[in-house]
């Protein structure tokens, strides 16, 4: 929560910047065309947009010329969770719209994609380029067989031939996945199995941190355990050969053909996502053509103000949500910034030196990567030029006060910062960037038109002011139409509505404050829970990495057979510092004094590292399983973690406390 010196907003939009944000035009429209309040600002038009949502979503449709190839027969065929069915009776085709301002003579030879690697070479490509090789890549794929339904994998790292391959599948109808090539064998074929794609593409390796990293037999291997696969198409990345029975990427994009987008049903499969996947198999997580089409449409237009004059970055891999995110800024004609290398290389300012680059108007990251660069002690505000960053975002993780502050000081004193936060789930934010709204330290802006975010008690009591779940009472476009091998449905209900029926709930704390921002308090399943008094794990890292000799931290709560709690903090220093008594008591003391003395660690605990997930978050409910002496290979799936080595200290610590 906010403290008292924090009131005053640290960014407010000026009264030309909110004139001419598109969310403020699409209210006025809004309210011409269909109703909605023409006062009141960002407040009355979100409640507007929960209480009527089909007309929301009507109006949202009808801003961004959403082209149906049939009509709709009504907005929400069917409002119940799960299972909301959304504009029945349209089709529509997601590429088509992503590739329309390739129309547009003006804007054909413009760059839709700028590709960076780690030597800084930057490379374009032309939104009549872009076309032009989805429209030969998608005749090719039909000639290979591909039919709508069928998927289309993706072995690749954040380069142009992905986002083209994306297309191609889309346009075709078929359904993509992707994993980005630092993934191993084992992690991708956990994913790629479960939905027996029928083409691979593939590179022969990666360039990460200054080395080249080969992946030629890891892809002999996935051709082998993947017996569906009609053809893999080779990208030599590295200038290698293609492999036996391969197809050469130049030769099936080197065509002229306009390209053909199948018209398919507006709940049609778009791609498969994947959760992190820390305990058992990765939920396969499937997403729509029409439902990510709107969704999207909507966040990057109207929350993230992106337009033809913006160029869009977000450091990310194919292998994350935020990729599929980033390349849907298409559809609103924004030039799309692809950074494919380490976020450290060679230092820690390589992300802003891409943005400084390309000249990114708004830079997505993660809170991670800020709170490195404040320890790490540099000025990318002073030491380059950031005069177009409009806006930086941030999410994986909730952004600590402390990284408010520093962007604040360190970027741009009228730089707007957007914490957002959302889910691989849904592929979008529950809550985060609103142009026209101030900036709170340690707060996101306000709730996402048309999600009806509220925090709840145990019972199913909303709650304001107060730490609550996370849920949504009413249904969103882009929230799965399935999982896939999920027949009945079982495993997609019980992994969001099995606690509030009718209501997804998505497992995390949140406060909801009485000027309507967010504010996210970590996952509400590794909750510390002492004497009745719960608080979030992200309360405790934003407190204890404040101090300069910790890099990294993870909090256990643990119940134990006699009643007792045991809570220690796990500590993975700086180089050069020490574990002593003087920073054991400094931690102890911090986490008193700034947040509360009940939730002080029983004990601190170094340990070589913090075990992630492969998007980066820190496993805590595996550590804490492991801690509570289930076996690893029943804590969590191998495959789904940074650095399962470091997994040996929990599991030893564990035999050592029985």
């Amino acid at each position: 929560m906010t403290s008292a010196a924090d009131e005053a907003p640290l960014w407010q939009p000026g009264p030309d910047r909110v004139a001419a944000a598109a969310v403020t035009r699409f209210q006025s429209w809004a309210a011409e065309h269909h109703g909605a309040p023409s006062e009141g600002g960002y407040a009355s038009l979100h409640r507007w947009s929960v209480d009527e949502l089909d007309t929301f979503w009507q109006a949202v449709a009808e801003w961004f010329d959403v082209r149906f190839s049939t009509p709709y027969e009504q907005v929400i065929g069917d409002r119940s969770m799960p299972g909301a069915t959304w504009f029945p009776g349209a089709t529509l085709n997601y590429a088509e719209h992503a590739l329309r301002a390739a129309e547009d003579p003006l804007r054909a030879g413009a760059p839709a994609l700028l590709h960076v690697d780690e030597t800084h070479t930057q490379a374009a490509t032309s939104w009549s380029e872009l076309r032009r090789q989805v429209g030969s890549l998608a005749a090719e794929l039909r000639a290979l067989g591909v039919t709508p339904g069928d998927r289309v994998s993706g072995y690749l790292p954040n380069i142009p031939q992905a986002v083209v391959a994306f297309l191609a599948t889309a346009a075709v109808g078929g359904v993509w996945t992707s994993c980005a090539p630092d993934f191993g064998a084992r992690s991708v074929l956990d994913r790629f199995q479960q939905v027996e794609p029928v083409v691979l593409f593939t590179v022969d390796g990666y360039r990460y941190g200054g080395k080249e990293h080969h992946r030629a037999d890891t892809v002999a291997e996935l051709r082998r355990e993947l017996p569906t696969l009609r053809a893999v198409v080779h990208i030599p990345l590295l200038g290698t050969e293609a492999p036996e029975g391969a197809l050469d990427w130049s030769a099936l994009t080197a065509g002229d053909t306009e390209p053909v987008f199948e018209q398919v049903p507006f709940d049609h499969p778009l791609w498969v996502l994947y959760s992190s996947g820390t305990t058992g198999l990765p939920k396969a997580i499937v997403q729509s053509q029409g439902g990510i089409l709107l969704e999207h449409f909507k966040q990057i237009g109207l929350h993230c103000d992106l337009g033809p004059e913006d160029r869009f970055f977000w450091y990310t891999s194919t292998g994350w949500m935020m990729w599929n995110f980033l390349v849907s800024g298409l559809l609103t004609g924004t030039t799309l910034v692809l950074y494919d290398g380490s976020p450290g290389h060679p230092d820690v300012s390589a992300q802003w030196r891409v943005a400084e680059q390309t000249g990114a108007t708004l830079f997505g990251t993660s809170a991670a990567y800020v709170m490195a660069c404040r320890k790490a002690g540099v000025h990318p505000g002073r030491d380059l030029d950031l005069s177009r960053v409009q806006c930086v975002a941030t999410t994986g993780s909730p952004l600590p006060p402390d990284g408010f502050r520093w962007l604040h000081d360190e970027v741009a004193d009228d730089l707007w910062i957007a914490s957002v936060s959302g889910g691989t789930d849904v592929c979008s934010c529950f809550a985060g960037a609103v142009p026209t709204l101030p900036v709170h330290i340690g707060e996101l802006q306000a709730a996402c038109l048309g999600t009806d975010l509220q925090s709840w008690d145990p019972d199913g009591q909303p709650l304001t002011g107060e730490v609550g779940e996370l849920v949504v009472t009413a249904p969103m476009p882009s929230m799965p139409v399935r999982f896939w091998n999920d027949p009945d449905g079982s495993h997609y209900h019980d992994s969001y509505f099995d606690v509030y029926p009718g209501v997804w709930r998505h497992g995390d704390w949140i406060t909801l404050t009485d000027r309507g921002s967010v504010v996210i308090h970590g996952r509400s399943d590794s909750t510390l829970n002492r004497q009745g008094v719960r608080m979030g794990s992200a309360d405790i890292y934003e407190a204890v990495e404040r101090l300069p000799e910790i890099r990294e931290s993870l909090v256990i709560g643990l119940e134990e057979p006699d009643g007792g709690y045991w809570m220690p903090l796990f500590v993975h220093l700086a180089e050069g510092a020490a574990l002593d008594d003087d920073l054991r008591n400094s931690i102890k003391r911090t986490i008193r004094e700034n947040l509360s003395p009940r939730h002080v660690p029983d004990e601190v605990i170094e340990v070589p590292g913090i075990p992630h997930t492969l998007t980066g978050k820190r496993i805590e409910v595996p550590v804490k399983r492991l801690l509570q002496g289930t076996a690893l290979e029943k804590a969590v799936n191998p495959g789904s973690i940074d650095n399962l080595e470091l997994l040996h200290f929990y599991e030893k610590l564990a035999r050592e406390r029985r």
